[in-house]
């Protein structure tokens, strides 16, 4: 199993999330973010035992990929100039 970072939001600092990768071997995605613990706000949703909600800022979603062809290249260019997310290799 190979995991490529792809984006991470641009405000966060560097080693923190949300960050979105790309499992080659599962050919899914993962999003590490900010878990939701707020008994209030998960109400309306029903999330079974072997899941979570996590939230994200909506200043990532731009730089998710946008599926087509396969393609799940992401690039995130951040305030410090480091570029970050080159894509996964080979798919």
């Amino acid at each position: 199993m190979a995991l490529h970072e792809l984006c991470r939001d641009p405000e966060s600092q560097i080693g923190q999330s949300p960050t979105l990768y790309y499992d080659d071997s599962t050919k899914t995605y993962l999003l590490q973010s900010w878990k939701v613990t707020d008994f209030e706000r998960l109400l309306p949703i029903a999330v079974p035992e072997h899941e979570t909600v996590v939230e994200f800022p909506a200043r990532l979603l731009p730089l998710f990929p946008d599926g087509s062809v396969g393609d799940i290249r992401c690039v995130c260019h951040r305030e410090d100039g480091v570029e970050r997310g080159k894509g996964a290799p080979g798919v």
